[in-house]
């Protein structure tokens, strides 16, 4: 039986117009056509200079993710968030634990509220070992090492809001780079994020044309692996020698939830979207953002993703 533990550590979650300088341990980057969502710790948000163009929500974050062994789960043929659907995203949302994700190339983090930690012991100790990162060794914790944690959380079950979805056309590349190879690319990374035109701002130019793509690029940095999502386009921009993807080299179909903002407080967002796929054995990457929240499948899924989620929005809900 493989051993499965939680660990966690600090972040927050900001939206910035401009490339921070610092070189923080846990830093990502996120461009959509509405604004760049940076998730980084809190040693890379006190060097953040204050600007009117920051938009800072006032949470302190912490990063639990799921390994096995020791090392990220791979036990399962679903990767990303498909895998953790049932085991770990659906409890918390049954909590009413609000979550923010990050999927990457090595993992998937998924990001809870400082004050819901005691909330997320008691949802998760039954079924995992959690441990806490200090000083880059695992400390194991216990729900009576936390404060008040007391009991899970004993809200009136809520129906949660069934969102719609856009599924623009764009294929995209899930990817790695070797660290060391980074500067060779930062002309054209930098490039790629704040210089190249959207297709947004492509179909403005071009009255008529109708929007099937959506500009989306995610680059994460963190504890040293390098993670990457651009669309097809975006990838011939970058030499093809230095990003690496899995042996299969699949393209992936973006899911995009929300015909509004979604904000940080609402809860079951994400396993309203996992939990179908993660019974279908669909693979998904989730990757939120201030606004949105966004989930690649597979592009020889998408038909079926599609039907499964116009199915599911058509359902009348349940008291």
């Amino acid at each position: 039986m493989d051993f499965h533990q939680v660990a966690w550590r600090h972040a927050t979650s900001c939206v910035v117009e401009l490339w921070p300088t610092c070189r923080c341990k846990f830093f990502s980057l996120t461009e959509t056509p509405e604004n760049y969502t940076v998730v980084l710790d809190e040693e890379g948000f006190k060097e953040l200079q204050p600007s009117e163009h920051l938009q800072v929500e006032n949470s302190i974050w912490l990063p639990l993710n799921v390994v096995s062994n020791g090392n990220a789960s791979s036990s399962s043929q679903a990767v990303g968030v498909t895998k953790i659907a049932k085991s770990v995203i659906a409890p918390l949302a049954q909590q009413h634990v609000s979550v923010f994700m990050l999927s990457t190339y090595q993992t998937d983090f998924i990001l809870v509220r400082e004050k819901d930690l005691s909330v997320v012991i008691s949802s998760l100790e039954e079924e995992f070992n959690i441990y806490r990162e200090v000083g880059g060794e695992s400390v194991p914790v216990l729900c009576q090492d936390v404060s008040s944690c007391l009991q899970k959380n004993g809200k009136e079950a809520i129906q949660p809001t069934v969102h719609p979805v856009l599924i623009p056309q764009n294929q995209f590349c899930v990817m790695s780079l070797d660290p060391d190879t980074l500067p060779s690319i930062a002309t054209t990374l930098i490039d790629v994020l704040f210089y190249s035109s959207s297709p947004k701002e492509d179909a403005q130019s071009s009255p008529g044309q109708d929007l099937d793509c959506i500009k989306f690029f995610s680059f994460s940095l963190i504890d040293g692996y390098i993670s990457l999502v651009m669309d097809t386009e975006a990838q011939r921009q970058f030499p093809a020698d230095l990003l690496f993807t899995s042996s299969s080299g699949e393209l992936w179909r973006m899911v995009r939830i929300g015909g509004h903002p979604l904000g940080f407080d609402e809860c079951g967002i994400v396993a309203q979207i996992s939990q179908p796929l993660a019974e279908s054995d669909i693979s998904a990457y989730y990757i939120s953002t201030f606004s949105f929240d966004h989930a690649l499948v597979p592009e020889e899924d998408i038909v079926s993703v599609t039907d499964m989620l116009q199915h599911q929005r058509k359902e009348p809900a349940t008291s």
